[in-house]
């Protein structure tokens, strides 16, 4: 039997911080698309947004945040705001990556990722260190990657760092299950995002997933982010349109079967959205 799982829902990190189960992605969405799209889902009942200092958009997130709150007398910790450090460096580089980040949103960061594995062990290792000094000042509450394969996570806890990862964000769908990351991220108490659950719409269309929406009486979204949701993933899905930021949270009321979930398994080809980038199999 799965979990009864709500709009309120949480899943609970190795650092003790509650992270919804559900998050609003704000990738290319800027300036006034994007204020309006967090405050729209705040108010669906989003309590998760994903930013990243790549996308131009933190401090257009941070300042939706607060107006959102004072509006509506929430607090900021009802908002799990995340962000990510757009590539690894250095230490002081890392450092001055994050005092910026913190400016633009405005507020501390509940999670803040290294986006990718990108530029080397050195330079991975000298973020994380860098990170890790910001957490002690609980300007970051917690720490985590993105895009990371195993090679990278054993890297990472063999470097004895004081604070480990709580999140690893990688591209999930049925078209890319990427088990063996998956299965080495749960064994070593690491919560896994997906990020692309709805393969960005290029196969939403596809009738495997169409034929299965419909025996539910779902959208092919509904199935896929119902599938992460019923894997243990914390799906992260971008829109910018309230109709569909509202539909895409409309997925508590829907339980798959085991048989289903199964299923939607086997649908993997090991597809990326971007075949020419596969980052998890960085140097």
């Amino acid at each position: 039997m799965v979990q009864k799982l709500t709009k309120e829902s949480t899943v609970k990190l190795r650092n003790g911080e509650d992270i919804p189960v559900i998050g609003l992605g704000v990738y290319k969405n800027e300036l006034q698309s994007c204020h309006d799209a967090v405050i729209e889902a705040l108010n669906v009942g989003y309590r998760l947004i994903d930013s990243a200092a790549v996308y131009g958009n933190e401090d257009i997130c941070g300042k939706a945040i607060v107006e959102w709150c004072e509006k509506t007398g929430h607090k900021r910790t009802d908002v799990f705001l995340t962000s990510k450090l757009a590539t690894t460096g250095s230490y002081e580089e890392t450092k001055a990556a994050i005092r910026s980040s913190l400016h633009h949103c405005g507020t501390y960061i509940d999670l803040y990722l290294i986006h990718s594995p990108a530029g080397g062990k050195e330079h991975r290792l000298e973020s994380w260190r860098a990170i890790e000094e910001f957490i002690d000042r609980g300007d970051i509450r917690g720490a985590g990657v993105s895009n990371y394969g195993i090679k990278h996570l054993e890297e990472l806890f063999a470097s004895n760092p004081r604070y480990l990862p709580v999140v690893n964000q990688i591209e999930l769908h049925p078209f890319l299950t990427q088990e063996p990351i998956v299965d080495w991220c749960r064994e070593h108490d690491i919560v896994v995002e997906a990020y692309s659950p709805l393969t960005r719409g290029k196969r939403l269309n596809d009738p495997k997933i169409t034929r299965l929406a419909e025996v539910y009486g779902v959208t092919p979204a509904q199935l896929l982010l119902r599938w992460s949701l019923q894997k243990g993933f914390v799906p992260v899905v971008k829109s910018s349109h309230k109709e569909r930021i509202e539909e895409n949270f409309e997925v508590f009321d829907i339980e798959l079967s085991d048989r289903c979930v199964q299923k939607l398994d086997q649908f993997n080809e090991n597809w990326h959205t971007d075949p020419t980038w596969d980052p998890t199999q960085s140097d």
